[in-house]
């Protein structure tokens, strides 16, 4: 097997390695600076990762609003190679829109340290540098916890009734905050949920939290849950807390629902008829067996790939199973502008043999056209999406479809653009942009959500990542190999997030010797779809 292949499958899960360890950082942060006199930050960290002296965004934390400390929810889940030299830069950012976006941001200061580093030290504090170096006030604080073998996560849903009023003028505007009890007596937080406004029996919506974070895999660990009323200027009344176990909780998995008495405990020690600050209830427990990737594979799904690729000279293909599509062309004979059409131009039957079938038909092709614009790449998504759309009725895990766009210009469709990815991220889907030349690749990158979450023109966001943009100018000098790895790096975690999002499991239950290859590596002839 070539390197680009070997790179693609270890990669995608196919091979193990055995140095290979996941591993949670949790992040909290001291100190930030107040915005001005008015108003208190509204902090994020970015997450970070070096690969090849670039920096690429791994994830980021939810925003907190008007904290000066945040204790983030959000845990980072990251892949831990002992062998490997893993640098990571954590950047804290006070956003101020509603759409969660960095350019508008304020800068508050990053931390770089290596992977190796937390792991070692379990917890890392540092402060934070801003631009030049310089140290301000603020620092940051991430904590790490390898991850058992138990990849399970845990549904819930928890109401309440009748809690306190602490507002004046208005109702409560409560938030419920779990926190796991560790071994040396500290507490982490598992989850904050949303502030339900000016209401007293709030019914807050339902998350998935993996049993790890929830409880270390141990059932009758302590969990401590807390409830308080929001405020804006940061300072959030306490109105009161319990303490439970998943063992307990586990009662509510057969529809049944369990309560809790939500104690305040100085008004129990002050007030004679004092009984409770409320009643907080689970209304859903239920467990979800999380699949893996190679579950997936090995148990059936197709991975089906379409590739859109611009007229550049400079563009070599160096993967199987593709699928050609011209994005803005003049086709003979009427040579009528078009965003899509075969390679080959045999719309009944647009295959071709392995890459040098794709090689040639790309040659054959360039002669036969009149190069135009602009460059529209809506119209491919939506043709990906229809086929995924069938699938996606099947209901079962036998094809994911990914569209591989090679471009050397920038989007001219850019609104139609972002409403077909915000459509296709319902689907078993994946769109991986490789941006070829010097071009400003600012759009590209918008629509990999490094600017915040990726929203329709009418504000509708998508439902999960499923966008990658790599530059192809940052692996000129690197091998095959490093390109495939970073062209597919985020391809598991998508199939895996679509599928245990639905529910779906995989279709076969399949064992193998992973000395051979799963189906979608014994690859017949490649189709050119359209």
């Amino acid at each position: 097997m070539s390197n680009i292949y070997e790179s693609a499958a270890t990669t995608l899960g196919l091979f193990n390695s055995p140095c290979l360890t996941k591993v949670e950082l949790r992040v909290a942060c001291k100190g930030i600076s107040d915005r001005d006199a008015l108003s208190k930050p509204d902090p994020c960290v970015v997450l970070k990762m070096q690969s090849h002296g670039q920096w690429f965004e791994v994830d980021r934390t939810e925003v907190i609003r008007s904290s000066i400390s945040p204790v983030f929810s959000k845990v980072f889940t990251v892949d831990y190679y002992f062998e490997e030299v893993q640098r990571l830069r954590f950047e804290l950012h006070d956003i101020s829109s509603n759409h969660n976006g960095l350019k508008e941001a304020d800068f508050q200061g990053a931390m770089e340290c290596t992977l190796g580093q937390i792991v070692s030290q379990r917890k890392l504090s540092k402060a934070l540098l801003k631009q030049g170096n310089t140290a301000g006030k603020s620092s940051i604080t991430v904590t790490a916890e390898e991850l058992s073998g138990n990849d399970d996560y845990v549904e819930l849903a928890f109401s309440a009734k009748k809690l306190d009023d602490k507002d004046f003028f208005s109702k409560s505007d409560p938030f419920l905050e779990i926190f796991r009890v560790n071994d040396d007596g500290t507490a982490s937080l598992v989850h904050r949920t949303e502030t339900i406004m000016n209401n007293l029996s709030p019914v807050w919506k339902s998350f998935k939290v993996s049993l790890n974070t929830l409880c270390s895999g141990h059932h009758e660990r302590e969990l401590k849950c807390t409830v308080w009323d929001w405020d804006s200027n940061g300072k959030h009344d306490f109105i009161g807390e319990f303490q439970t176990t998943f063992k307990e909780m586990k009662a509510a998995m057969d529809g049944k629902q369990i309560q809790w008495e939500c104690i305040n405990p100085k008004y129990q020690v002050k007030k004679k008829n004092y009984r409770n600050s409320g009643m907080v209830i689970l209304t859903l427990c239920k467990i979800i067996k999380m699949h893996s990737f190679l579950d997936y594979i090995m148990g059936g799904c197709q991975i089906q790939f379409t590739v859109r690729l611009s007229f550049y000279t400079s563009i070599t293909l160096s993967l199987q199973d593709c699928a050609l599509i011209n994005p803005f062309s003049q086709i003979p004979p009427d040579f009528k502008v078009s965003h899509d059409f075969a390679v080959n131009f045999d719309e009944d039957n647009p295959e071709c043999a392995g890459i040098q079938g794709v090689v040639e038909a790309y040659q054959n092709c360039l002669p036969k056209i009149q190069l135009y614009g602009p460059t529209n790449i809506a119209p491919i998504i939506q043709k990906v999406a229809d086929s995924a759309s069938e699938e996606m009725h099947t209901k079962e895990a036998m094809e994911y479809f990914i569209l591989l766009i090679l471009t050397d210009g920038v989007i001219t469709d850019m609104a139609d653009t972002r409403e077909a990815i915000v459509h296709a991220s319902h689907l078993p889907m994946s769109v991986i942009i490789v941006g070829i030349g010097s071009a400003d690749f600012s759009d590209m990158q918008m629509l990999d959500g490094d600017d915040g979450i990726l929203r329709s023109p009418k504000g509708e966001p998508v439902l999960r990542d499923i966008v990658q943009f790599v530059p192809f100018r940052n692996f000129k000098h690197a091998s095959p190999a490093a390109l495939a790895k970073s062209v597919l790096a985020e391809v598991p975690n998508q199939v895996v997030d679509y599928y245990n999002g639905k529910g779906i499991k995989p279709k076969y239950s399949f064992h193998c010797n992973q000395t051979n290859l799963p189906a979608p590596f014994n690859l017949p002839s490649p189709t050119l779809c359209k």
